[in-house]
């Protein structure tokens, strides 16, 4: 059976798109929460309507961000944080880090959610973050990650005074 989505749904796919199901699944699940209609003919036309909405509002902002997008293609963020001695951050680097560095050289706002980062940046070195602005337009940026000079210093006297306070609070 023929449906279009009126939702998201995992697993099947996304609002306004048209799939073909079983019979029971559209009738007794899909249908009645409301996640999908019957794809008769006037519901097909009304997707393919929207689809070209869709492409031609894509279309207009690609144009407009793309000056954007050039002026991040290529940047080189810098970022200073304190690591142990494999290379490990003791914290991160998240998108919003990113996102925030970036905005500073290009004096744009840039949403943090536009950076595609499926895991914070836990270790030394380069990494190559994509930007995802709006459609095709999705610029990379070079991310280096240098761990502080001094971290292997202060490591080592911490490292003492930390277990003596331990065992002085285990004693009382």
């Amino acid at each position: 059976m023929k449906i279009v989505l009126r939702q998201d749904v995992p697993k099947l796919g996304e609002k306004g798109t048209v799939q073909t199901v079983k019979d029971g699944f559209a009738r007794n699940y899909l249908i009645p929460k409301g996640m999908a209609v019957l794809a008769t003919p006037g519901e097909l036309k009304t997707v393919e309507e929207n689809d070209r909405v869709q492409a031609r509002k894509i279309a207009k902002q690609e144009q407009q961000l793309q000056s954007l997008a050039d002026r991040i293609a290529g940047q080189r963020l810098e970022f200073t944080a304190k690591a142990g001695e494999q290379g490990r951050l003791y914290g991160s680097i998240t998108a919003g880090d990113v996102a925030e560095k970036l905005a500073e050289l290009v004096r744009e706002e840039i949403d943090r959610r536009k950076v595609a980062l499926e895991d914070p940046i836990r270790t030394l070195g380069e990494h190559a973050v994509t930007i995802n602005l709006v459609g095709r337009l999705r610029p990379q940026v070079t991310v280096v990650v240098r761990g502080d000079a001094d971290t292997g210093e202060e490591a080592g006297p911490d490292a003492g005074t930390v277990p003596s306070d331990v065992t002085a609070g285990e004693e009382a």
